[in-house]
């Protein structure tokens, strides 16, 4: 009887939401994403309406601009060449269980993390594989897709450009992967190429842009604002790519590394639409945002020193005691920033975790590096990652 009274309503549920769809669209497309799918267990024509490219599309203008929810976090090995598998979650909020690490299990394959970019993820196939991919999905919705990766190299760095605002349509949703190459032009000279493959022609094509750098990408990630990305590298700039009219260019960061006379550490994140670039070192934390592509004008937005954190969380000053020992052993800074995001600074401190929310000036302590799946500390690959129903099949 109960289950019939309950299978009446439900049907009961889904005539007046065929009837009133207006107002539910109206209601629901003004929702944070993180609320809606739960929404779609309600019925039916609630599943069927938050599926919808026009709801989606519609329902991402109405949220202008979807906060960070957190971090993609893998480790790395530092001298092989097979890949650590674990991939864990690190919500900027608290919700249940503070790491998931079971979000990608809708792929056919293990993975390894590339990029991120307003919801959607791209991995590679882990090594060793059988037969090299590439897959673009989104881990809300567990859809995805796979690119043929004809030219299997670890060490090549890509980047995603997807802007909801202008890529997703009522029929379909594009992007652009960007694989970035360095090769040499000289006997004391380097260059960076650009391969473009877009969702529009399902193929890649060479671009004639070329950036003459003698450094090395660092941290192997992209980040996409405003139709550019930007890469940092190991020296003193940040390397640049418009997307659409495949333009390249240095921009220069705010202060030489080499002035700083501890190890700083260094990386570069988005804010308010706008480039940023922080640094960790014996000194504190320092975040600056960038005001001037083309004239590398920087301004500084937070500085705050280690003994000011130290009064904020007193296990600071333990780390910091041991640092010296610990740096010495490990040959890496013991504060590394791992990726900023919508003002989150996500960093490690010696063998644990730490989230900084710069804004309210809040210290959280997350885990310890070995519950990340390894006890690795070898710059490993952190990705911030935004909430998105987008759909890509």
């Amino acid at each position: 009887m109960d289950h019939f009274e309950s299978s009446t309503k439900r049907r009961q549920l889904d005539t007046f939401d065929s009837l009133n769809s207006d107002i539910p669209f109206e209601v629901l497309s003004r929702l944070p994403t993180k609320c809606l799918p739960g929404m779609k267990c309600v019925s039916k024509a609630w599943h069927r309406l938050i599926s919808d490219r026009t709801f989606v599309k519609v329902q991402m203008q109405s949220q202008k601009r979807e906060p960070v929810s957190g971090f993609l976090v893998q480790q790395r090995y530092q001298y092989c060449e097979d890949d650590i598998k674990t991939i864990s979650y690190i919500p900027v909020e608290t919700e249940g269980d503070e790491l998931k690490q079971t979000i990608f299990n809708f792929l056919p394959e293990e993975v390894a993390l590339l990029t991120s970019c307003n919801g959607l993820v791209c991995c590679r196939s882990c090594l060793p594989f059988q037969v090299p991919s590439l897959y673009i999905c989104n881990p809300l919705n567990h859809q995805w897709i796979r690119l043929a990766w004809d030219e299997p190299d670890k060490e090549h760095s890509f980047a995603l450009a997807f802007d909801p605002s202008q890529d997703l349509t009522d029929t379909s949703t594009n992007f652009k992967l960007v694989r970035v190459q360095k090769s040499e032009t000289g006997l004391f000279s380097s260059c960076f190429s650009f391969e473009v493959y877009s969702s529009n022609s399902r193929a890649w094509m060479k671009s004639t842009e070329v950036c003459q750098c003698n450094d090395d990408l660092y941290k192997n990630k992209g980040i996409f604002i405003g139709g550019v990305l930007h890469w940092l590298t190991d020296g003193d700039e940040i390397l640049t790519f418009k997307v659409e009219s495949e333009l390249s260019w240095l921009v220069s960061t705010p202060l030489p590394v080499m002035e700083i006379n501890s190890i700083p550490a260094v990386c570069i994140g988005e804010c308010d639409s706008r480039l940023h670039y922080v640094m960790v070192s014996d000194y504190g934390v320092h975040v600056w945002l960038l005001e001037d592509y083309y004239e590398s004008k920087w301004s500084l937005k937070l500085s705050k020193s280690l003994d000011e954190m130290q009064e904020e969380y007193s296990y600071f000053s333990v780390l910091r005691a041991i640092a010296p020992q610990w740096q010495a052993v490990n040959h890496i800074p013991w504060m590394d920033p791992l990726a900023f995001k919508d003002g989150y600074l996500l960093m490690r401190v010696s063998l644990r975790i730490f989230l900084y929310d710069i804004e309210l000036n809040k210290t959280k302590d997350v885990c310890a590096v070995s519950e990340l799946g390894n006890n690795s500390t070898y710059f490993p690959t952190v990705l911030p990652y935004t909430l998105s129903l987008v759909p890509l099949n």
